[in-house]
């Protein structure tokens, strides 16, 4: 009986070494990350240790209003983040992050954006040397698509456009090639699904978020394949 105890126990402590040797990644995104969010954790489950900015469920009553686990716009995560960093606990090896979305909302009778693409720009500068001044690796994920004629017919609070979307994902290319951030292009993947896959102004049915979730976990596990392969200073 002994023997079993203790061989359970070096099995448990093994097993709990293994677990805190996969690095851990933290993803914070928009309601889309959300929608694929559960696929994602599966699909990078025994690779990572998966954490993400979570909620009650309040996030889900309105993927339109930024609360919870929907980490809204730029200001949001930044506002967030600056938060998040002082937890002793917070120290994952990679943030997995994107805004956009909410940044390019207009307001239907003004046309005032909500995130100016200078405030966009310097949001992401100062995320960016934030997390370098912890040391955690950036992993960027390009915003998804907007199609004007299905969003602003469907949407009647929100106005969001296409050549917002496209001004906006350049700023965050620019960033993240001059800072060496690898980036995941879910817009391009999201893109050639076609239109037909929306089920709202803005949002996917089921197998697409099923399909951006493996493709976010193939190029996750890529990225850090190559990292693992690097010498070790």
């Amino acid at each position: 009986m002994r023997k079993t105890t203790i061989t359970f126990l070096a099995f448990g402590i093994a097993l709990s070494a293994w677990r805190s040797a996969l690095p851990t990644i933290f993803l914070i995104g928009d309601s889309i990350s959300i929608q694929y969010g559960p696929h994602l954790k599966e699909y990078l489950a025994g690779s990572v240790t998966f954490e993400r900015k979570m909620d009650d469920g309040q996030a889900e009553k309105n993927l339109d209003v930024p609360v919870g686990a929907n980490g809204g716009d730029s200001r949001m995560v930044l506002a967030y983040l600056k938060r998040k960093i002082q937890e002793p606990a917070f120290h994952p090896d990679y943030l997995v992050l994107n805004c956009g979305l909410h940044d390019i909302k207009r307001d239907p009778k003004t046309g005032v954006i909500q995130v100016t693409a200078d405030e966009y720009r310097n949001n992401l500068l100062s995320i960016s040397e934030l997390m370098k001044s912890k040391n955690i690796a950036m992993i960027w994920i390009r915003t998804t698509p907007v199609v004007d004629s299905i969003h602003n017919t469907r949407s009647k609070s929100i106005r969001r456009y296409a050549s917002d979307l496209a001004a906006y994902n350049a700023i965050a290319d620019l960033i993240c090639e001059r800072n060496n951030i690898p980036t995941i292009d879910l817009f391009r993947f999201t893109e050639k699904l076609g239109k037909e896959q929306f089920i709202d102004h803005v949002h996917y049915n089921e197998p697409t978020r099923t399909l951006q979730a493996a493709f976010l976990a193939g190029s996750i596990q890529s990225y850090l394949a190559v990292e693992n392969s690097k010498p070790k200073r």
